[in-house]
């Protein structure tokens, strides 16, 4: 078997080249292990993967790959994957058992608590894989359709939540995500990411670090704002250490400067915008002057910002999780925004653009009314949280859990996800699922959270799964459409996640014993009666039956892909447009399909019932006098802030268990700058202690001048040292977890999302108590 079909090859050699038949030779596989997306080329030996490379007739990636990507063999066989369910028995044990036994025990566990009548009863977390898989993003709209429960939970609350917000504010649609143009701009600013390590998030960029350096190559600007000397930092052309979670008032200012300064030329996107003069105003005092003692970042060095940026024949400006996952994560994602429309960079080549992918709504018709977004439209049972996209806040699980009362939530349904490691307050949560009448994981590891499931269900690994990015293909600085069929057929006793999803929703349906089928012929039925339905699509009138028959693939994923690919924007509309895009003619381009550079989108994908965008919301506007008050905060000169950090070698708690992604960078060590250890007697490689309000962490420093004074760094996504997982691996370096730190008390209140960034600690050394007594520690009254 080989991976160099193309276009023309026979369904025979497409198959062979898809890599479905064969195990032992070589297949193609889109990597699943970060956004990037890259495509690999895999050795194969008696079902085996011993070997992965990046493909270099990737119509996107081109043959780029990380370590991740090429020890996508070594993930693929863990010896510590569950290829068996597991079912707690009467001793209280975990034991492997089949899979008609494992939803039987679903089903006879989960139906005592939804015949109680209460629809919140039942609490769902989908962790971040499942954007990663073809499942995660098909079926967990119809579970939660089968469930109604209120009580949603992601890890989108813990990383991207106030981006989805702030777009959905300013556009009417919380997935209207703009990405950096990043191959066309003259001029790149980035805040609280690190795109060289970690590939990129809400943008889809294969190579980041090469696109970085033709950037620098072709004469434009690259700006990095973060506290850290991060390995995209020492690309910069100009670095700035802002102090952690100031990102908005730096932002303030520089629409601040934008506007005394005469500096704003929003260009064509003018028409387009409403809420400017608005904007001018909620700015007027958040002068460089004014902030930068907040910043830390002189005023001079502020005004320059905006004066490049302004001046750049194009720009886009980038923030991800650092400027997320702090105190004011909306208003930084809305800024970011709000500069792009200023300086007329806004959906244009070089700017920040819309992607449109294969599998996304064909556009609207121009003029037509949208329903804008709403942020709390419910709130949660305890401490009254508002809802945002419809999910709740991770760090109200726990309290939804062990607070009595009508509405409790008595069990959970975890989809790939750990958040006893990524949530603030771990043993808090952990306390919380004992009290639990039920609990259902799906997930490949037995780890923090899957242990006190009382049912595993376990995917089939990677290899034997087809591959297509919904979620990332909407994100990408190109257009492009690719798709990759299993490499190895999965054996007997395994299933797919799309089978263990479907059977799973039919158990809380109450018809365990339908087909798995049955989920997807139900999805497409009532989707092309939509379409038929749609005197704007290309369907109308059509027999919905009639257009099912004429779906191709090998079971009801790939049938749901051909359906979603012809009624897309580049479909073939069932054959209203015989050059259109269609599963057969994907399969026939294994190594995908380029659609172009982004193009503007504007005002087609706007939804706002103003049909504007929306620069000055009211919830932004109602937000901004918090912002205010954080000028008149003073922060000790012995302060310490904790920050995050990311590595290539991994992607928060998933890939501590590969041998070959440990070592190097990747450890699980507390940065500090020189000055902080040497006044606070920290030597490099001995243990220190950190304390936060939620807890207390051990961990070894690590001195660097790559962290600012008056800041410290703990990776994200350690800990794995609690019994009763089966990750050998991570557990012998566990590290510990910083999410330990918080109490989850810190939220941005527009998203809520945790604040993981920019929080106070205190540090000192792990002496005995008799030293330790007498050890300088650092306080911090706040975060500044």
């Amino acid at each position: 078997m080989t991976a160099t079909g193309t276009p023309e090859t026979s369904a025979e050699a497409t198959d062979a080249a898809a890599g479905t038949h064969e195990e032992t030779g070589t297949g193609l596989r889109i990597c699943p292990l970060c956004e990037a997306t890259c495509g690999l080329t895999v050795t194969l030996e008696n079902g085996h993967i011993t070997g992965a490379r990046g493909d270099r007739d990737d119509v996107f990636s081109h043959g780029f790959v990380c370590p991740k990507g090429a020890s996508f063999g070594e993930l693929d066989s863990d010896p510590d994957r569950l290829t068996r369910p597991l079912v707690r028995d009467g001793s209280g044990e975990l034991r492997e058992t089949g899979w008609d036994e494992a939803f039987a025990a679903v089903a006879a566990g989960l139906g005592p608590v939804l015949a109680g009548g209460e629809a919140d009863a039942v609490a769902v977390y989908l962790g971040n894989p499942n954007v990663h898989t073809m499942a995660g993003a098909l079926y967990p709209p119809q579970l939660l359709g089968v469930l109604r429960t209120r009580n949603l939970y992601t890890a989108s609350t813990l990383d991207q939540m106030p981006k989805h917000v702030s777009c959905g504010l300013l556009y009417g649609d919380p997935q209207a995500i703009p990405v950096p143009d990043v191959d066309r701009t003259d001029h790149l600013l980035i805040l609280g990411a690190n795109p060289v390590e970690s590939n990129g998030s809400l943008a889809t960029v294969p190579d980041f670090p090469g696109r970085l350096k033709q950037l620098r190559r072709r004469g434009g600007r690259l700006t990095v704002v973060d506290p850290r000397r991060t390995r995209t930092a020492k690309l910069a052309d100009r670095h700035v250490p802002i102090r952690p979670g100031s990102d908005a008032l730096l932002l303030m200012a520089m629409v601040q400067v934008l506007f005394d300064e005469g500096l704003t030329d929003t260009g064509e996107l003018g028409p387009h915008l409403s809420g400017v003069d608005e904007v001018r105003e909620l700015a007027r005092e958040f002068t460089p002057e004014a902030v930068e003692d907040a910043c830390d970042v002189p005023a001079d060095d502020i005004r320059a910002l905006a004066r490049e940026l302004a001046a750049a024949p194009s720009a886009a400006v980038y923030g991800r999780v650092g400027s997320s996952t702090v105190e004011f994560g909306t208003l930084t994602n809305w800024l970011v925004d709000v500069l792009s429309a200023l300086t007329g960079n806004l959906d244009r080549p070089g700017g920040s653009m819309f992607p449109l992918s294969a599998t996304a709504r064909p556009p609207r018709p121009a003029g037509t009314p949208g329903k804008g977004f709403a942020l709390g439209r419910w709130h949660s049972r305890v401490a009254s949280h508002p809802e945002a996209k419809s999910e709740l806040p991770v760090v109200a699980l726990a309290e939804e859990i062990t607070t009595p009362g009508e509405g409790r939530v008595r069990a959970l349904i975890t989809l790939a996800g750990n958040p006893v490691l990524s949530a603030p307050d771990g043993e808090g949560l952990e306390k919380a699922l004992a009290e639990l009448d039920f609990m259902v994981s799906l997930d490949p590891y037995l780890n923090e959270t899957t242990r006190h499931a009382d049912v595993v269900l376990p995917p089939a690994r990677p290899s034997r799964t087809a591959h297509f990015d919904f979620a990332f293909n909407a994100l990408p600085v190109r257009n492009q459409v690719r798709y990759t069929r299993a490499v190895v057929q999965p054996g007997k006793d395994e299933l797919g996640e799309a089978e263990i999803m479907a059977r799973l929703l039919l158990c809380l349906a109450g018809k365990a014993d339908a087909p798995a089928a049955a989920v997807d012929d139900a999805v497409i039925s009532r989707a092309l009666g939509r379409a038929v339905a749609d005197q704007h699509s290309p369907v109308h009138g059509e027999d919905p039956e009639s257009l099912a028959q004429q779906l191709t693939g090998r079971d009801g994923v790939e049938r749901r892909l051909d359906m979603m690919l012809r009624l897309g924007p580049y479909g073939d509309g069932f054959g209203a447009d015989p050059e259109g895009l269609s599963l057969d003619k994907l399969l026939a381009h294994p190594h995908g399909i380029d659609l172009g550079p982004l193009r503007p989108r504007l005002p087609e994908l706007l939804r706002t019932r103003s049909g504007t965008v929306e620069l000055c919301p009211e919830p932004v506007r109602a937000d901004v006098p918090r912002l205010r008050a954080a000028l008149q905060r003073r922060t000790s000169g012995e302060a310490l802030v904790l920050v995050g950090r990311r590595h290539l070698r991994s992607n928060n708690s998933w890939m501590h268990n590969v041998p070959a992604l440990r070592g190097g960078t990747n450890r699980c060590t507390l940065q500090i700058h020189p000055e902080d250890a040497a006044r606070l007697g920290l030597a490099d490689g001995a243990d220190a202690r950190v304390t936060g309000d939620g807890g207390e962490v051990t961990a070894p420093v690590e001195v660097t001048d790559a962290v600012r004074t008056g800041v410290v760094s703990l990776p994200h996504g350690w800990g794995h040292d609690r019994p009763g997982t089966r990750m050998r691996v991570a557990a012998d370096d566990p590290g510990v977890n910083v999410n330990q730190l918080l109490d989850g008390t810190l939220l941005d209140p527009l998203s809520g999302t945790a604040v993981l960034n920019g929080f106070p600690v205190r540090v000192a050394p792990a002496a005995p108590a008799a030293s330790a007594a007498a050890a300088a520690t650092a306080a911090v009254p706040d975060a500044g």
